[in-house]
C-alpha cells in the first residue's frame, strides 16, 4: 500500500470524486473497536482462529477451509486486513448501480457518495447493463473495459460490484469469465487491494440465478484470499425496506433511489471499515483449543 499522505495532485480522472471531509467515520469506527476489544479477549480462548466475513459475525474456520458450494469448489485463503491511508484513491467498477442509475444525477450514486461515507477519493467507473458476460449499454463487458483502464490511474482498492446483468447468461462460461477479468485486474493494478461487492437484487425474491451468481464469486474471491461482500446474505434488501431502497417506478426500473444510494453507501463504507479493524489470520494456526498469540 502507498504511504499516507501521498500527494493526488493532478490526478483526477471525469469521474473523481473527492471526500468532503477527512475520515471521520473511520476514527468513530476505531474507538468503537477498542470498546470492544475486552470482550473479544473474553472468548479469545474459545475462538482461537476466526475470520469475520464482511456480511456477517466472527466464526472458527480451519486455516485453509473449502468454500461452500459444490464438491469442486476450491480452497479458500486468509484474508488479510484492509489498510487504506487518509487520501487513498478507490476506484468503483460495475453495473448501472454504480454508474448511478435512478438517482436524481448519477453523482448521488453510492459509489460517488463513498468518497464521503470513508473520507477518500472515489473514481468511479459504472457501465449501465454490463457484466462479466454481457455487454453494456454504454460499454462492453467486464474483462474489455477492464484492458481498457488507464495504468496510471494507480487505485489503492479497487471494489468491484455487481452483477445480476449476468443471470440471463448464466451459468456457461461465467466462472472463466470472472477469473480473466480478475486476472487482468490484477495484472493492471498490482499493489492495489481488491473488494468484491456482489450482487444486490433489484427484485424480491431473490432470483435463482442471482444466488447462484452470488455463491460463485464468494467462492472464487475466497479461493484469492479477497475480501468478499454479499447483500444478499447479509439482507440488505428485504421486504420490510425494498421500496424505501429501490424505486420501481418508469424512471427508476427497480435500481436504488436517491434514499437507497445513500443507504448502500453506508453498508458498503461499514464492511469496508470492518475489514481494516480485523486482526491479521495465522495462516499455520493449529487446529485444536489452543489460544493463538499476537
Amino acid at each position: 500500500m502507498h504511504a499516507p499522505g501521498r500527494s493526488r495532485a493532478g490526478r483526477l480522472g471525469p469521474h473523481a470524486q473527492r471526500p468532503r471531509s477527512t475520515r471521520r467515520r473511520r476514527v468513530e469506527g476505531t474507538w468503537g473497536w477498542l470498546a470492544l476489544a475486552g470482550a473479544a479477549l473474553a472468548v479469545a480462548a474459545v475462538c482461537a482462529v476466526a475470520v469475520l466475513r464482511p456480511w456477517g459475525a466472527p466464526e472458527p474456520v480451519a486455516p485453509v477451509a473449502v468454500a461452500e458450494g459444490d464438491a469442486g469448489a476450491a480452497a479458500s485463503v486468509p484474508t488479510a486486513p484492509l489498510s487504506l491511508a487518509d487520501d487513498a484513491r478507490v476506484l468503483v467498477f460495475g453495473d448501472s448501480w454504480v454508474y448511478g442509475s435512478a438517482a436524481t444525477v448519477p453523482t448521488l450514486g453510492f459509489a460517488y457518495r463513498l468518497a464521503d461515507e470513508l473520507g477518500v477519493e472515489t473514481v468511479v467507473d459504472g457501465v449501465r447493463g454490463s457484466g462479466y458476460l454481457k455487454p453494456g449499454i454504454d460499454g462492453p463487458a467486464y474483462g474489455e473495459r477492464i484492458d481498457a483502464l488507464d495504468p496510471a490511474l494507480d487505485p489503492d482498492l479497487i471494489i468491484v460490484e455487481g452483477s445480476i446483468n449476468d443471470r440471463k447468461a448464466y451459468p456457461e462460461g461465467y466462472r472463466d469469465a470472472v477469473t480473466a477479468a480478475w486476472d487482468a485486474l490484477e495484472a493492471r493494478y498490482p499493489e492495489a487491494e481488491i473488494v468484491i461487492l456482489g450482487p444486490s437484487p433489484q427484485v424480491l425474491p431473490v432470483q435463482s440465478a442471482t444466488r447462484s451468481i452470488d455463491a460463485d464469486l464468494g467462492e472464487l474471491a475466497a479461493a484469492r484470499g479477497w475480501w468478499y461482500i454479499s447483500p444478499i446474505a447479509e439482507d440488505w434488501i428485504t421486504d420490510a425496506n425494498y421500496l424505501d431502497v429501490i424505486d420501481t417506478g418508469p424512471i427508476g426500473r427497480d435500481h436504488p433511489s436517491d434514499d437507497g444510494h445513500a443507504y448502500l453507501a453506508q453498508r458498503v463504507a461499514d464492511a469496508i471499515e470492518r475489514m481494516e479493524q480485523q486482526p491479521a489470520i495465522v495462516a499455520d494456526a493449529p487446529h485444536d483449543d489452543t489460544p493463538v498469540g499476537p
